[in-house]
């Protein structure tokens, strides 16, 4: 068991103050954080997991990131259980997620679905993926209008009672996403509305991947911390010492939530 690790969490989640909420007016209120189940589920440990996470198949690099974006303790809030049918929206050439999510699957009986292009196929048969994981691109889908319809697709590749899991870069609340977004962050609230546009449920959210030192005032974005590290563009170049400064931030301060799609939807 991880007790310490995982005290500490839940102890950062449930002391988060609330943000203030900016919500659409076609939207209600966002309820404050508070008000919401910020606990961690029941934690057992799950061996087919812990050797996932531990294996010495994933690149090095992956693992040196294991301690900021905390693989195990981010699955298990999820919900992820030995053979469920995961479905990862972009994975991308890094595969971070993938290179857990895959390994795991075939040791538990289980399904990955890597999915690129999700308007085009889910890559399973509606209703019948129990999770969908989105790490990092919402802010590359609110500028071309593929939000809504990405969510749409996601809620009906759920089975009802399905999770769609969610990790993301996340801004100050209250900012306009069209403001954000191209610095790789948007507000929680976005991801939230927009979810409960699609039909799903907020069923819990985490300050898991907090960090309170990103002031996401960075001359590359998101892209000037680990693990991109950008350090030149358009003439501008980091001195040493603003390159240390970034390195020491981290990576970002990010929403990890959870959502579920209702038992009674179809």
């Amino acid at each position: 068991m991880r007790p310490l690790v995982l005290a500490a969490i839940l102890a950062s989640a449930l002391a988060t103050p609330a943000i203030a909420q900016n919500a659409p007016p076609e939207t209600p209120p966002l309820q404050h954080r508070q008000g919401l189940s910020m606990e961690m589920p029941t934690v057992e440990e799950d061996a087919a997991l812990q050797a996932a996470v531990a294996s010495t198949a994933r690149p090095e690099a992956d693992r040196a990131r294991d301690s900021q974006r905390h693989p195990f303790e981010t699955l298990t809030f999820w919900g992820l259980q030995p053979g469920l049918t995961v479905v990862e929206i972009e994975p991308g050439r890094a595969s971070w997620w993938r290179n857990i999510l895959e390994p795991y699957a075939a040791a538990t009986s289980g399904r990955y679905v890597a999915v690129s292009k999700p308007i085009e196929s889910m890559g399973v048969e509606d209703g019948t993926a129990d999770m969908v994981v989105v790490a990092r691109a919402f802010h590359n889908w609110s500028g071309d209008g593929r939000t809504d319809p990405y969510l749409a697709a996601f809620f009906k590749a759920l089975k009802p009672g399905g999770v769609l899991a969610v990790e993301q870069h996340r801004s100050v609340d209250g900012l306009n996403v069209a403001d954000v977004a191209p610095t790789g962050y948007v507000p929680e609230s976005y991801v939230i509305h927009a979810a409960r546009r699609a039909g799903f449920e907020l069923e819990a959210r985490s300050e898991l991947n907090a960090n309170a030192k990103d002031d996401r005032d960075h001359p590359f974005g998101v892209w000037t911390l680990p693990p991109t590290r950008s350090s030149q563009k358009d003439g501008r170049v980091l001195t040493a010492e603003e390159r240390a400064a970034f390195d020491a931030i981290g990576e970002s301060d990010r929403m990890t939530l959870r959502f579920r799609k209702p038992e009674a939807a179809n």
